[in-house]
């Protein structure tokens, strides 16, 4: 092949933009912006920066996309930054603004997808720090389908007070107990201030976490990407690696969709499982996959789950942070553990330009005397811990996280909230009691419009000391950091006639994780006649983002996709 058609493979997407006497005022802008003379036979690889000062998680990637920019230049590309939108869940958590948060992940997929097929890069590097942003991030990959890198903007290390390890959960879960008088005003200000020492995200495995580890092992970080402090020399490196592997995977003409396979999705949900990962990993990982044309369900983590255990001691129901998980090794030896015993497809491709299994070649195990990671033969559960249920008010699906702590099943009278404000008051002032299942609906993907998570009143059930006196099933979703007996993306949802709609105060329901059912312990007939009544309430939203949202959003079940 000859240097000229090689740099045209190369430039497959950038030539169309800047070849030829009729692009010269192309080539002007781009003069305007760095552009030299011989940069316009480089192929331009886009950095997508998530960097903002609205939350401590991206408050860095700045600094990172530079360094991912370097390692492009280096490596005979030519970089060029760009911007998308973030939001911060911890921030917005339990108002009105959380609505946004779920939306934010298509306006990211969306705004990176425009810039990139506008603009005519050739490849990608993208630099994640919360929640949403990472998902968007791979969506807007999978779409384009061009040479594609992701880099996790790293984990945040522990905050400190009375000898205590203390993260963003440990703040939300104070206000449930101050409210309970169980901590002092003083001891409340003390949490708050000392919680979030920095930079980097969230330090459970919660959802950033989660997506992080589940996006290296769908292949699409480069290795232990996921398990690095945000200030740390592996991660400033991890950067500049990935601005060197894109132009690997433009020379050896590795695409997204070749390595976001069916394969590749059943590694990312065996490590979300054997992590304990947020419930979010469901949700998030159903519409990445609908983006690379992948067919996967809901039952595709009830089918993996009843043969990968819960392996990680980690927060929010365990008692370790990500930092600690980075300091014996990170994620490759977990996945090595798991390749060995069989539980991960190792041919599967990854952007290293290798698979999975030559990935892992050579990774040392954990040290013996670390309590963090379990061995496969004494797991923390001997099954997955996000678990599927159906019934009659979840006829097309619903998610639990289980982790073993909460028991396996839970009966109780309906006390029923039409939105999550009035449920967080009324935990707050002791209306809810011991043996309550908690209704909060209307907080589905159309009815909030927007899904919010639940933190504010599953940090304040667990604050009140009523962590396994009460059940919490929404519509609506949770926050990675949210743990105790909850079921969450209750589908269909209520908005659209769900069953959920029609629950009243003191009806009995009952939730067995074994059988993987829940049920409106009422009548059939009961439930039809309530149905044919009940009429849908008016949108929250008639304009804006979040109206166009809730006109396109599929149901949790199908990812809250909006290009169906």
């Amino acid at each position: 092949m000859s240097k000229k058609s090689n740099e045209s493979n190369l430039r497959k997407y950038s030539s169309i933009v800047t070849d030829g006497y009729e692009r010269a005022p192309s080539r002007a802008m781009l003069r305007a912006v760095g552009f030299k003379e011989n940069d316009f036979k480089k192929p331009q690889i886009g950095v997508v920066s998530t960097w903002s000062m609205v939350t401590p998680c991206n408050m860095h990637i700045d600094k990172l996309a530079e360094k991912a920019a370097g390692g492009v230049d280096k490596n005979g590309g030519k970089a060029v930054i760009f911007g998308t939108i973030t939001v911060s869940d911890g921030i917005s958590m339990g108002s009105e603004g959380m609505k946004y948060s779920l939306v934010s992940r298509e306006v990211i997929a969306d705004s990176v997808e425009t810039v990139v097929g506008c603009e005519g890069f050739d490849g990608i590097v993208a630099i994640g720090g919360c929640d949403k942003n990472m998902p968007g991030c791979l969506i807007a990959m999978a779409r384009l389908n061009r040479p594609a890198v992701f880099v996790y903007g790293g984990t945040i290390l522990p905050g400190c007070y009375k000898g205590k390890n203390l993260d963003i959960v440990s703040v939300f879960e104070s206000v449930g107990a101050y409210a309970n008088k169980k901590i002092s005003g003083k001891d409340l200000y003390h949490v708050e201030a000392c919680a979030i020492p920095g930079l980097g995200s969230c330090g459970g495995m919660y959802t950033a976490n989660t997506m992080a580890s589940a996006i290296e092992a769908l292949g699409m970080s480069l290795p232990n990407s996921s398990a690095q402090a945000a200030i740390s020399k592996a991660k400033t490196q991890d950067c500049i690696n990935a601005g060197k592997a894109v132009i690997s995977l433009l020379k050896k003409n590795i695409c997204p969709r070749d390595i976001m396979t069916r394969g590749a999705f059943e590694n990312a949900i065996t490590v979300v499982i054997a992590l304990g990962g947020s419930t979010n990993a469901v949700l998030h990982l159903l519409a990445m996959a609908h983006a690379a044309g992948v067919s996967l369900s809901i039952d595709d983590f009830t089918r993996i789950g009843k043969n990968v255990p819960v392996l990680a001691d980690l927060k929010p129901s365990g008692r370790f942070v990500m930092a600690e998980l980075v300091a014996i090794g990170g994620l490759t030896p977990l996945m090595k553990m798991l390749l060995d015993a069989g539980l991960l497809h190792g041919d599967c491709m990854t952007v290293t330009g290798k698979t999975v299994q030559e990935n892992l070649k050579g990774v040392k195990p954990y040290p013996k005397d670390q309590e963090i990671i379990r061995p496969l033969n004494n797991p923390i559960k001997k099954e997955g811990h996000l678990i599927i249920l159906y019934g009659n008010l979840a006829s097309g699906g619903a998610v639990a996280k289980i982790t073993g702590k909460e028991g396996s099943k839970f009966s109780g009278k309906a006390r029923v909230f039409d939105s999550e404000e009035a449920a967080l008051q009324r935990i707050l002032d002791g209306t809810v009691k011991a043996g309550d299942v908690i209704v909060i609906r209307f907080e589905g993907p159309k009815g909030g419009p927007g899904m919010r998570e639940m933190l504010s009143p599953t940090s304040a059930v667990m604050g009140k000391g009523l962590g396994k006196e009460v059940a919490l099933i929404t519509d609506g979703r949770f926050s990675g950091g949210s743990h105790g007996f909850v079921v969450g993306h209750i589908t269909p949802e209520a908005y659209v006639g769900g069953p959920l709609a029609i629950i009243k105060d003191g009806d009995p329901v009952s939730i067995d994780t074994v059988k993987r059912e829940i049920n409106l312990d009422i009548p059939d007939q009961e439930i039809k006649d309530r149905l044919t009544r009940w009429q849908a309430p008016a949108p929250r939203y008639t304009r804006g983002v979040l109206s166009k949202y809730m006109k396109e959003v599929t149901s949790a079940s199908q990812g809250a996709v909006t290009d169906a």
